[in-house]
């Protein structure tokens, strides 16, 4: 692509050309100086005699000032292409500039005629060596041009040069184009991942489309999220977030919250009888359930031991409820767990027991971290749980004080805990229909 050279004022003399008319100084003196294209002059004896301030860059680019002798390798190339109305280029501070010299040999000087043609060089040397994709598409969606590095995209597109984009993609990158819209459209092509910049150009009637490989970081990204998703199964989410930030030691104590221990009855002899997938797979069934009933009562999974499962209320995040909500999840457990196939199949029963009060938590390892908790309380609710009956629910009597009328509860008696003696406990049977 040529550029057009610019529409040039009447071939007018200079004071210093031989024998000018009045007419011709007159002609002269109204010379386009506010012309916004450079306009130059080169007499015979190869010195400007005149340049307008448009035209300083080409000036600068050739490294003549008004007056001074052209330099002779300018002045070579513009005879090369003088006699033909062909052009010169000069470049100056990133800007290309197109020069037209047109001798006017009875007055023995040459005008040359400028133009800023920065975005048509642009065009017409489209980045080829560019490393990154760049293709160009006109306004009906057609394929009209695609460089080098754009060939593994624009085949696993199904596309070949003069073809329609199909209709999602055309459409969504027409569309930011002509609303100047800064955002990308995510593509796949030959198994690779691309995001496309498309970027009008108004002045040649097309649309570039910028392309980027983000593959590797798509991976990234997802692998940050299945890191992310890991870290979550080990930790409540406030605690990974202070291990993010950096927090060397994390120990906090919480003075109420409510533990739930679950334990599956006569689970030795159980595995006894199965094979080894189909053990872990009835255990995966089975504390999948915990798992969704702990999401859905908003409580927290502490951790599984063997074939025990220990949930908290009231933490990391305190709340006041957090003892109903136990409550109300260790009575809903047996019906779910009822409608797992291998555990109706198996008979598997579960010994529940919950109990309240003051705990110790934080993080302990630095490899294979875990939360867990300490405290009396701990060993309070774990004895609930191991002195209790299968396929019911025992609670202390702290639980009991905070349930307040909530729920039925039957009276148990007294039970022989290790470190506190008799003591009593209840049977949680029921949530009262009022409070449900």
């Amino acid at each position: 692509m040529s550029p057009r050279p610019p529409s040039t004022p009447a071939d007018e003399p200079h004071e210093g050309a031989a024998r000018l008319t009045g007419d011709q100084l007159v002609a002269i003196n109204r010379f386009p100086d506010d012309n916004p294209n450079p306009v130059m002059r080169i007499y015979a004896d190869g010195h400007l005699i005149y340049a307008n301030p448009a035209s300083e860059p080409v000036r600068k680019a050739i490294g003549v000032e008004v007056g001074q002798p052209v330099p002779g390798d300018a002045l070579g190339r513009f005879e090369d292409v003088g006699a033909d109305r062909g052009f010169v280029e000069f470049t100056w501070e990133n800007r290309t500039y197109a020069v037209w010299p047109v001798p006017i040999r009875d007055l023995n000087f040459t005008n040359l005629y400028g133009m800023d043609v920065t975005a048509e060089r642009a065009i017409v040397k489209f980045p080829d060596q560019n490393p990154n994709p760049v293709f160009r598409i006109d306004w009906h969606g057609r394929l009209v041009y695609a460089n080098p590095a754009s060939t593994s995209l624009v085949e696993g597109l199904g596309l070949t040069t003069g073809s329609v984009l199909p209709l999602d993609l055309r459409e969504s990158l027409l569309t930011r184009a002509r609303a100047a819209e800064r955002s990308t459209v995510e593509v796949e092509a030959a198994g690779r991942a691309y995001e496309l910049l498309p970027v009008d150009v108004p002045e040649f009637g097309f649309v570039n489309v910028y392309g980027t490989d983000v593959t590797a970081v798509n991976e990234r990204e997802r692998l940050a999220r299945e890191n992310e998703r890991l870290l979550l199964n080990i930790l409540p989410e406030p605690i990974a977030q202070r291990l993010r930030d950096g927090e060397p030691l994390i120990a906090d104590r919480f003075d109420d919250v409510t533990l739930l221990f679950a334990d599956i009855v006569e689970f030795t002899r159980l595995s006894s009888t199965l094979t080894a997938p189909e053990l872990v797979g009835v255990l995966n069934d089975v504390f999948t359930v915990f798992d969704e009933l702990v999401d859905r009562h908003g409580l927290e999974k502490v951790k599984t031991i063997g074939d025990a499962y220990m949930v908290v209320g009231g933490m990391p995040e305190r709340s006041d409820d957090h003892t109903i909500r136990v409550a109300a999840m260790a009575l809903e457990l047996a019906g779910c767990v009822g409608r797992i196939d291998a555990a109706t199949r198996l008979g598997i029963t579960f010994r529940i027991g919950i109990h309240r009060g003051p705990v110790v938590a934080g993080v302990i390892g630095t490899k294979k971290f875990i939360y867990d908790v300490w405290g009396d309380t701990v060993n309070v609710a774990s004895r609930m749980e191991s002195l209790g009956i299968p396929g019911r629910v025992q609670v202390s009597q702290a639980v009991v004080d905070r349930l307040d009328g909530t729920f039925r509860l039957e009276p148990r008696g007294l039970v022989d805990v290790k470190g506190k003696g008799p003591t009593p406990t209840y049977w949680l049977l029921e949530r009262r229909a009022s409070a449900s």
